[in-house]
């Protein structure tokens, strides 16, 4: 008869045989260890970072290539003026490619992260102004909502940016000031 384990049963031990117990009881408050929490933080920080940086230089590609081609898919406001549309994807170039050097560069987390995050806020106030007035109606309101997400999510790595160097700067030992 085939087993689904490849060892039998009767060779297993369960805690009751030890005179210790092999798993300690956890309280349901525990935090994991801070090198977990650290590890976790510095990879999602890393992940998303280079996933903003992806999108903001993606749009600033796509802006500064094919600018009527971006004003008729994404941002249908006003007449188009290619040379504006140009001039946005230089801001977008500038902080999708912080936001690469950031990936590895920890201490320029926090920092562009707070930057993005309040271009981002400024840009979803922009759009919230202007929300009727998108080509097509629904474009102006998926656009306001989409960038309002991203605010959201910025501020919360800005966050997690600023808890990390914390977390960093009391792990270092303090360097005396020369004097």
């Amino acid at each position: 008869m085939w087993e689904w384990y490849p060892n039998s049963s009767r060779n297993w031990s369960f805690t009751v045989d030890h005179s210790e117990h092999i798993v300690s009881p956890v309280s349901p408050s525990a935090q994991p260890p801070a090198s977990t929490r650290s590890d976790s933080s510095a990879s999602t920080l890393r992940i998303s970072l280079g996933l903003f940086a992806a999108l903001d230089i993606g749009l600033a590609l796509f802006m500064a290539l094919a600018p009527h081609a971006f004003y008729t898919a994404i941002g249908p406001f006003g007449v188009s003026n290619s040379h504006y549309v140009r001039d946005v994807a230089t801001f977008c170039a500038a902080i999708g490619l912080a936001m690469a050097v950031a990936v590895s560069r920890p201490s320029w987390r926090a920092p562009v992260l707070a930057v993005s995050t309040l271009q981002f806020a400024l840009h979803s106030l922009n759009h919230l102004i202007d929300i009727a007035r998108a080509h097509p109606a629904w474009a102006g309101y998926l656009d306001f909502f989409s960038l309002l997400a991203g605010t959201v999510i910025l501020g919360r790595l800005w966050h997690l940016a600023e808890g990390a160097e914390r977390g960093a700067a009391s792990a270092s030992p303090a360097t005396p000031l020369p004097t």
